[in-house]
């Protein structure tokens, strides 16, 4: 008798079994959800590559746009684009479809079991390299980061959700996906930095000016088809001179998008993280569909989806784990 129960032989031997059934069930359900995240990454890295084979692509206009990340940057960023900008309006054709085949080639590599180690390394690699010559750090240095626009660059959340979906041959009692490696501790500073940073920049003098944020939007609906060309030029319009209070307001939804997930645990109700990411979610597809048009990949010149998916598909990477679904039975007194 232990408590007022008596646990007979046999309930202890089917309490063993159920736990270590349980165990063994959560663990395959982590894995599963880990393998579903990859595949999603894996996919958008096809999308990238896709993208990268359109024909505006082939154009000067790809090496001049490449340029533009130069623009207000330090020297260790703008030479090294500039550079890069060069190379390709030279090369052109060339160096473009080395891109495409190199970002398909790293979503058929993480896609496949066998290869996802190395292909997620390659990425993390190549996100970085893409993200300064390519993006001049998203525009960090030179005052020109909007975290409704796409700041602080989609290819850096490629390289931080190739680190947290890194593949594992056991999974140990982690609270979620993201806390694989970085542990619980790492993983909510992760999310507390990303969120945070976002908070800010939408406080930059660049960003909170009563007309930035519409004049943001209506840029966006430049060579876009009608319906969305609409929408933007409508919520631009809504916002109007109340740019800076809106920006205000997305500081707060960001900020406490961060508290959220930086207070998550397990002393905090499990529904508290989920109302959070949740959150994280419904912000990522507004800002993906009004503040990035989709990334602009419906008018020919998207390179990529840009961050709404990704943040997406971190949020997921953040949700909680379930607990097992075998509950042992015990006799009572």
């Amino acid at each position: 008798m232990v408590g007022g129960i008596t646990v007979s032989g046999d309930s202890v031997l089917v309490f063993r079994r159920a736990l270590g059934f349980g165990r063994a069930l959560d663990s395959r359900r982590a894995l599963d959800s880990r393998r579903a995240l990859q595949l999603g990454l894996a996919a958008i890295w096809l999308l990238d590559g896709a993208l990268q084979f359109q024909p505006w692509m082939y154009s000067h206009s790809f090496s001049q746009m490449l340029s533009e990340s130069a623009t207000g940057n330090p020297g260790f960023i703008a030479r090294p684009s500039t550079w890069t900008a060069g190379l390709v309006a030279h090369h052109d054709a060339i160096l473009n479809t080395l891109f495409a085949a190199t970002q398909v080639l790293l979503g058929l590599g993480i896609a496949c079991r066998r290869t996802v180690r190395i292909a997620l390394a390659a990425s993390i690699a190549w996100s970085l390299a893409v993200w300064w010559l390519g993006e001049g750090l998203g525009g960090l240095l030179n005052a020109t980061a909007n975290p409704v626009t796409g700041a602080p660059g989609a290819v850096l959340l490629y390289a931080v959700l190739a680190i947290l979906l890194w593949p594992a041959d056991r999974v140990p009692d982690a609270p979620c996906t993201a806390a694989r490696y970085l542990g619980p501790n790492g993983s909510r500073a992760l999310w507390l930095l990303l969120w945070l940073g976002y908070a800010v920049l939408a406080l930059t003098p660049a960003n909170r000016g009563p007309m930035a944020l519409g004049d943001a939007l209506g840029g966006m609906a430049d060579g876009e088809p009608g319906w969305l060309a609409a929408a933007e030029t409508h919520t631009a319009a809504l916002i109007g001179m109340n740019g800076t209070g809106v920006s205000l307001g997305l500081a707060e939804i960001f900020a406490t998008i961060a508290i959220i997930g930086a207070l998550s645990g397990p002393r905090i109700p499990r529904r508290f993280a989920i109302a959070g990411l949740s959150l994280a979610i419904a912000m990522a597809v507004l800002i993906w569909a009004f503040g990035e048009a989709f990334g602009e990949i419906l008018t020919g010149t998207g390179t990529d989806p840009n961050t709404g998916p990704l943040l997406i598909l971190l949020a997921l990477a953040y949700w909680p784990r379930y607990p097992s679904l075998i509950t042992p039975r015990l006799s009572a007194a």
